[in-house]
């Protein structure tokens, strides 16, 4: 199983952009991993969300693999327990997935389209978070998963 995280628009801090790259490395270390930066609108679409997040919206449809799984994070999405998420990588894993996509969207979310298009809504919390945040969180989520099904301690 490979996992790709696919992001809108690159993140602007270091110290974020530093963090999400450490835990793509630990992911890396059990499953081929990668993160792919989706362009972002451009900023002169600030004034019209709708139109910025259709843009978005063609880049990341155009970059998901056809056959792959889609996990979207989503605020409207589930919220599961670590235990939970890594019982459900188990399954997929078990059941054949290749490719396990996870989707940030960006600053102003993502179409309707997307959300079609992913496989399962993750929610990574009720309360609200950045974007870079998000990244890192549902990174760090995701090699304490894959940790726990190859039996490798991490701390709780």
């Amino acid at each position: 199983m490979r996992v790709t995280f696919f992001v809108v628009g690159k993140t602007k801090s270091a110290h974020w952009d530093a963090l999400a790259h450490d835990y793509g490395e630990r992911i890396r270390r059990f499953v081929p991993g990668s993160i792919q930066v989706v362009r972002e609108a451009e900023p002169a679409l600030a004034a019209n969300p709708e139109l910025a997040r259709a843009r978005e919206a063609k880049h990341l449809l155009a970059a998901l693999p056809a056959s792959a799984y889609v996990v979207l994070l989503d605020v409207a999405g589930e919220v599961v327990s670590s235990e939970a998420l890594a019982e459900k990588m188990r399954k997929w894993r078990d059941t054949g997935v290749r490719d396990l996509c996870f989707v940030t969207g960006g600053h102003w979310g993502v179409t309707e389209a997307v959300r079609q298009r992913a496989d399962w809504r993750w929610s990574l919390s009720k309360l609200t978070f950045t974007h870079e945040m998000a990244r890192v969180l549902a990174a760090e989520q995701v090699y304490r998963a894959l940790a726990r099904l190859a039996n490798v301690p991490y701390a709780k």
